[in-house]
């Protein structure tokens, strides 16, 4: 029963493979997190907001 004990404890101390799983995850976040910021950029009000700034910017004279 000892045995069965310690390796099971063994087993789930084991940490191979959690670098991996960490990039993954890491990734996966990173892929969400893009994807979010691209629909709030290309939203109606972002885009007129920042054609205006542009719009603004480039009508104005030094003076």
């Amino acid at each position: 029963m000892y045995r069965i004990y310690i390796s099971l404890t063994e087993r789930l101390r084991n940490d191979d493979g959690m670098s991996t799983i960490e990039y993954a995850f890491g990734s996966l976040a990173a892929a969400a997190l893009a994807g979010v910021l691209y629909l709030v950029v290309n939203g109606d009000g972002v885009v007129s907001a920042i054609e205006g700034v542009i719009t603004d910017a480039l009508s104005n004279t030094p003076g």
